[in-house]
């Protein structure tokens, strides 16, 4: 006899079920269903005979699923729901008993958890695995000038290893986040909480906590049911993660074209054209830029499902896991591609250096030297201002200017320029810590070799 006297309509059926894209999380429903009949096994809810008929079906249950032959039934609305259903098939009534003195809230709150766990710890390995590249490729490089840019206009010469650190140290902190989700997401165990209120069982939650490798049994079973910070806490950082490997994708695309002619991608990473042959697009790179949007708003989405939710468990909460599990895929790919690309990039020392040694570069240095020499430093920038402008209006560099023209400009100007214009003299006045000379720039790969260490 079932509370309900007519069928789901098929349409609402399809739209109830998650079993299309929760079956992922199989491994984690096993891990925390047999921690649960241990548990209550341990406290005599069930027969020990019970615990080796439930941890005998698992077994079986475990096989079908790794090598797909599970036997999905048309009612089954999730993976949890199908697992017990098929245990309680293989062995009778233990199957049916492993459900007490807990809920499905309290199940899938736990397998999304565990989940999300080990998808952050994943990203963790993944973005690893990025800056051991981008540490490797920097250490190759560590002596090519190439300009540095603000908005795309060239600035200041650094050398092409510190731009790539720059990298590792935003990984770093993503790293740092995708940790801290890690940490949330297996602070505190939501099994046994129970619809709601908790169970009319004498359970030891502390011991499948322990199994499970949570920090402890989450104290409040509404909240234990109802929360989803975990899920928020890896969108969060997986969106972050997502936008700083757009803007390494972004400057791929501009220094693999030729107007930059900076770098040239490997054939495994890049496309061809349907029509124009000549045509190498970095269109991996592309990519990197247009998956970090998506993973926001993914983001956006689970706020959506969450914001103003009434307390404690409601149907919106299904929605949560497809965006968690596409922001991963796409994360984990996206990681795996920029290392690939950077990897196996080949850097062109002749096109970046022709681009540092672009005078007008020196433009900060001849106004810092000034401050050096007396000048107030407002005065220093007026006076290389007209400087760079004369340059440009004559067409002609810096170091063409005359000497009659340099004292023109100010008295405080000479001769002396033209030592300042050299590009390394430029990227080897850069003194202060964290900078681009090279003794700076071999501090940072020691520093961001011990952040792997």
């Amino acid at each position: 006899m079932s509370r309900f006297s007519q069928p789901q309509d098929p349409v609402f059926r399809e739209m109830n079920t998650s079993l299309g894209y929760d079956q992922r999380m199989w491994p984690q429903d096993i891990r925390g269903s047999r921690a649960h009949a241990r548990m209550l096994a341990s406290r005599g809810i069930i027969g020990e005979d019970d615990l080796t008929a439930i941890l005998s079906g698992f077994e079986t249950i475990e096989a079908k699923l790794a090598d797909g032959t599970f036997p999905f039934g048309a009612e089954d609305e999730d993976i949890h729901m199908a697992i017990e259903r098929h245990l309680t098939e293989l062995v009778g009534d233990p199957g049916a008993r492993l459900h007490t003195a807990r809920s499905r809230n309290d199940q899938v709150a736990t397998d999304f958890a565990l989940w999300t766990g080990e998808a952050a710890g994943r990203a963790v390995e993944a973005i690893e695995g990025l800056m051991r590249t981008l540490i490797d490729v920097a250490t190759a490089h560590a002596d090519w000038p190439m300009p540095a840019y603000t908005h795309l206009q060239r600035a200041q010469p650094v050398y092409l290893a510190h731009h790539l650190l720059a990298y590792v140290w935003m990984l770093e902190r993503d790293r740092a986040r995708f940790r801290f989700t890690q940490e949330q997401a297996l602070r505190r165990m939501p099994l046994g909480a129970g619809a709601l209120a908790g169970v009319n069982f004498d359970t030891d939650r502390g011991m499948t906590a322990a199994e499970l490798g949570f920090g402890a049994p989450h104290p409040n079973s509404i909240d234990a049911v109802s929360n989803r910070d975990f899920a928020l806490d890896y969108l969060g950082a997986a969106a972050t993660c997502a936008t700083h490997l757009s803007r390494l994708g972004q400057e791929i695309v501009q220094w693999a074209s030729e107007e930059f002619g900076f770098l040239t991608l490997p054939d495994a990473w890049s496309s061809g054209s349907s029509l124009m042959p000549q045509k190498k697009n970095p269109d991996c790179a592309e990519l990197l830029r247009a998956k970090a949007p998506r993973i926001v708003g993914h983001l956006s989405a689970l706020h959506g499902v969450i914001h103003a939710l009434p307390l404690t468990y409601n149907k919106d909460l299904q929605e949560d896991k497809e965006h968690v599990f596409d922001a991963a895929d796409t994360l984990e790919q996206a990681l795996a591609a920029a290392g690939g690309m950077i990897g196996g990039a080949a850097f062109r020392a002749d096109r970046m250096a022709a681009a540092a040694a672009d005078e007008l570069l020196a433009a900060t240095d001849l106004a810092d030297e000034l401050v050096k020499r007396g000048v107030p430093f407002r005065q220093c920038h007026a006076i290389v201002g007209g400087l760079v402008r004369e340059a440009v209006d004559s067409k002609r560099t810096l170091s063409e200017l005359s000497d009659d023209e340099l004292a023109a400009q100010s008295e405080h100007l000479g001769p002396w320029i033209r030592d300042l214009l050299e590009p390394l003299s430029l990227l080897e006045r850069k003194q202060s810590q964290g900078g681009t000379s090279q003794a700076r720039v071999q501090e940072q790969l020691v520093l961001a070799r011990e952040l792997l260490a």
